[in-house]
């Protein structure tokens, strides 16, 4: 078999799947990079074949479904979202055989796939750009947004600001400047012309024909551009997607669409399609702003940044769901606050100039909390239990660290760390020809932090994740129950309610790093005694007075409100 020759699956050896159309809500999600996790051939590569094989470790784990970032054929200048082919595979992740052998394996766990799909832009090296930069009059002349000037939009913004001067640039084959919302070497397609409409749907449906679950849109707010206007979130551009959605729903049910619109959730709903429809636009929507002010909350020790927010954020069609998460995968983005807020995130969680990336962060989770273990577990509590659907980032569930000396975002894409062996047991490599290489610093290095020794110690930070994991399944409250945020006396603790059908779980977070006490006001469940989830105490009953609790610093109570245990505590 060639490299990339296309394998259609018959789905004989995958588990046939009842319907689901919440199961989304209720997933947890690990984003997964093929080229870090695992390296099957040893070329200092990860690979999908390495991947496969892992798997059994992320079933462990409890992920529901896997994200994996772009790995189709690319130049790789932008981490694989440079796309020069829509349909095939990078040759030194597999092909596309790999691929569905994967995507079998997975489903045959109970996993679901999703996988990144870039709607706005290709590679300047894509067919498509090179033959409209040679033949304007060709079929792929008007592929692309193309001016005799760099004129127009200019209300658009420059979201590289750190390596772009303008959103046009000019291409001597042509003798034209193209339009391009990302970096020059990512020519903006152009939807106003139906061939490419119909090119982006064949590849969709190319995908999801191999068994796919579903796709992360990238960039989907820039799909289409009009004088006048900041070219983004136009009626155009939802009007295409909900194209997109009603292909999706007649041929693919149970697939699901996920936005990466980097906006304000009073833009992003609109990701969501018509509310009395209940969402005929994408089942998900990324909410950017929560993810920053975790981080402002717990340095500033007050709940505020975190309830403003949730009070602001509008309420979504009945069949959709936010996801959340504690970076957007490689980088903490810091383009939902505001210059102040940006100024105080850099002085607080990036002192050194190389830990940012244009106008975020590019670390872990454990180096940005000082790795301490208390931080750390509260975040990973707020990521499981606020609204929306939890999207874990690979190696934060042993609190892997990252590199600031590498370039770009490299800095948090090196090699999973499995064992303390050569190479981290990542690959059977020389150490020099590891695409990325291995942290080796004497706090995140692999010799300390692996998986072997964090399976090996009961206490370790991966169990630990993986029990919260599984007491979320638990409790189907936290994906698919309202939410509802209770007044604390203390301004340092975030209480809420989240509740589904008879499953009701109050959580309480203090985000200071000293001891605090609050008073919370559960009149309405008198009698109940709330039992604490991770252990399974149960506490006094609730009474008419306020319930006084006190936490430890950064310390967090998940309790289930049982009717169950309040009658037998009054029958005691």
């Amino acid at each position: 078999m060639t490299v990339n020759e296309p394998v259609h699956d018959t789905f004989e050896d995958t588990p046939a799947k009842d319907r689901d159309p919440d199961w989304f809500k209720r997933a947890v999600f690990y984003e997964v990079l093929v080229r870090s996790f695992q390296d099957s051939n040893g070329d200092g590569v990860g690979d999908l074949r390495g991947l496969t094989a892992k798997l059994d470790y992320l079933q462990w784990l409890g992920v529901d479904c896997l994200w994996l970032p772009p790995f189709f054929k690319s130049p790789l200048k932008d981490g694989g979202y440079d796309v020069s082919d829509y349909t095939a595979v990078l040759p030194e992740f597999g092909d596309l055989a790999d691929f569905v052998a994967f995507v079998d394996a997975a489903h045959q766990r109970g996993m679901r796939v999703i996988i990144d799909f870039v709607m706005n832009h290709t590679s300047d090296q894509h067919p498509w750009f090179q033959e409209s930069r040679k033949n304007p009059d060709g079929p792929y002349g008007d592929y692309y947004m193309w001016a005799d000037d760099d004129k127009q939009y200019e209300d658009a913004r420059i979201i590289f600001v750190d390596t772009e001067a303008s959103n046009w640039s000019h291409d001597p084959v042509r003798g034209q400047y193209y339009f391009h919302r990302f970096f020059s070497h990512q020519p903006d397609l152009n939807y106003e012309n139906p061939a490419v409409q119909e090119e982006i749907l064949a590849a969709l449906r190319f995908w999801l024909d191999l068994g796919i679950d579903g796709f992360r849109l990238d960039a989907v707010p820039y799909l289409y551009a009009a004088e006048g206007t900041n070219c983004e979130n136009l009626p155009a551009t939802h009007q295409f997607l909900k194209r997109v959605r009603r292909e999706i729903d007649a041929m693919y049910p149970d697939t699901v669409l996920l936005a990466e619109a980097n906006q304000w959730p009073e833009d992003v709903v609109d990701y969501f399609g018509d509310y009395q429809a209940g969402g005929d636009e994408c089942h998900m929507a990324f909410h950017f702003p929560v993810m920053p002010r975790i981080f402002m909350a717990v340095r500033r020790e007050s709940r505020y940044p975190v309830s403003e927010i949730l009070a602001k954020t509008p309420a979504i069609p009945s069949s959709c769901q936010w996801g959340i998460f504690l970076r957007n995968h490689d980088e903490l983005t810091l383009e939902m606050v505001t210059d102040e807020e940006r100024d105080y995130m850099w002085a607080e969680y990036a002192k050194d100039p190389r830990m940012r990336a244009n106008i975020g962060i590019r670390r872990r989770l454990a180096p940005l909390l000082d790795n301490d273990r208390d931080t750390i577990e509260l975040f990973t509590a707020l990521l499981l239990s606020l609204p929306g659907s939890p999207i874990l980032y690979y190696g934060d569930e042993i609190g892997m660290g990252d590199n600031i000396w590498l370039g770009d975002r490299d800095a948090v894409r090196t090699p999973m760390q499995w064992t303390p062996d050569r190479n981290a047991g990542f690959s059977a490599a020389d150490p020099g020809r590891l695409n990325l290489p291995i942290i080796m610093d004497p706090v995140y290095g692999h010799q300390v932090t692996n998986v072997e020794a964090s399976m090996a110690s009961p206490s370790s930070l991966l169990h630990w994740t993986r029990r919260m994991i599984e007491i979320r399944k638990q409790n189907p409250a936290f994906g698919l129950g309202s939410f509802t945020e209770l007044q604390s006396s203390n301004p340092a603790v975030l209480a809420f309610l989240r509740e589904y059908e008879d499953d009701l779980v109050l959580c309480v977070n203090n985000f200071s790093r000293f001891a605090q006490p609050t008073e919370l006001d559960l009149r309405e469940f008198d009698g109940r005694h709330p039992v604490e989830l991770f252990g399974g105490v149960r506490f006094p009953a609730i009474g008419e007075l306020p319930y006084l609790l006190t936490l430890g610093g950064h310390g967090f109570y998940w309790f289930r409100l049982s009717r169950v245990a309040s009658r037998i505590g009054r029958r005691l």
